[in-house]
């Protein structure tokens, strides 16, 4: 129980330097939305000053501040600029599909990266080498421009896939026919998500396989007659979880990240694109409320990351807690 207190004060206090270097960075950049002719190049100066103090842009930056954090701490992250709405509303029409494509993309990034980085470090010869080709290329292959290839080849010339969206016109929006329908406009997103995240972890994978195999009780192992299964089950994964499940939660933020420029190019309506979106119309409440539900996301990751690690390996406890 005093891990967890621990950790939790650590979220909050992470929040709240996070909350505050953000406050202070959207609002040092230059221009804003309500900026003379953003809105209307007709709007008269007394209505831009009238719309700044509805939204309490006319106080100073020290009490915008503190207003927005004791709201947050109710869940209420303001009112849109550009949409009138709750962004807590906005967030969360958009929140599921984001992580859905996430959850389902660090799965299949786990598993693929498992598999085949283990066999690469137990299958020494043209199979290791073959691996770790695909591994460089997938380190190497920027996420936007294999996007738009698997857009070009899968979508336009052979219209396999859908090209953007969720949903296809005249199919209904309920029922299972509705859930293969987002199943098959999501395959290309997530197929380069998995691409472009497992190249990374295929080495790193190998690179600790390596370095068991070769340890004192794996030969011990093997001079018993442990071989294949047994030896992976019982020697092979123990070992590889606690690093595996550090980098996984280090891997958060940039899964987060990666999912604005995949959604906007992909036109997915998640939290990447309205980010994307809020960012361009320079929408501060959003912007805002996206930064603190994605950090918290994120800390959150880290701290079940952490947990997990204390369960595995108790002496990490005592090392960094």
């Amino acid at each position: 129980m005093k891990t967890v207190l621990q950790k939790i004060s650590y979220v909050v206090l992470m929040l709240g330097l996070i909350s505050l270097i953000s406050f202070g960075a959207i609002h040092l950049a230059p221009n804003s939305f309500f900026a003379s002719g953003e809105l209307n190049p007709n709007i008269t100066q007394e209505s831009l000053e009238q719309l700044k103090r509805v939204y309490g842009l006319d106080q100073s930056l020290f009490m915008q501040f503190f207003s927005w954090l004791r709201a947050i701490v109710h869940l209420d992250f303001g009112i849109s600029f550009a949409s009138g709405k709750p962004v807590r509303d906005e967030i969360l029409d958009r929140l599921a599909i984001t992580l859905v494509l996430n959850g389902v993309s660090l799965v299949l990034v786990l598993v693929i990266s498992l598999y085949l980085g283990i066999k690469a470090a137990m299958k020494q010869g043209l199979y290791d080498k073959s691996v770790k080709q695909f591994a460089l290329i997938s380190y190497a292959m920027p996420s936007f421009y294999l996007a738009l290839l698997t857009i070009i080849v899968f979508a336009v010339r052979y219209k396999l896939f859908p090209i953007s969206g969720l949903h296809s016109q005249g199919l209904p929006q309920e029922g299972w026919i509705a859930y293969a329908d987002v199943a098959w406009h999501v395959v290309l997103p997530i197929f380069v998500m998995v691409f472009g995240g497992v190249g990374s972890l295929i080495l790193y994978v190998r690179s600790l396989s390596l370095a068991v195999l070769k340890s004192d009780y794996v030969f011990f192992a093997k001079s018993r007659g442990i071989e294949g299964k047994v030896l992976l089950r019982h020697f092979i994964l123990p070992n590889l979880a606690p690093p595996i499940v550090t980098i996984l939660g280090l891997s958060l933020p940039g899964l987060i990240g990666g999912s604005v420029i995949l959604e906007s190019i992909f036109a997915i309506n998640g939290m990447g694109l309205l980010f994307y979106q809020s960012a361009l119309s320079r929408d501060y409440p959003v912007i805002m409320g996206i930064l603190i539900i994605a950090s918290f996301l994120t800390l959150l990751g880290n701290m079940i990351a952490d947990l997990i690690l204390v369960k595995l390996n108790p002496h990490f406890k005592r090392r960094n807690i």
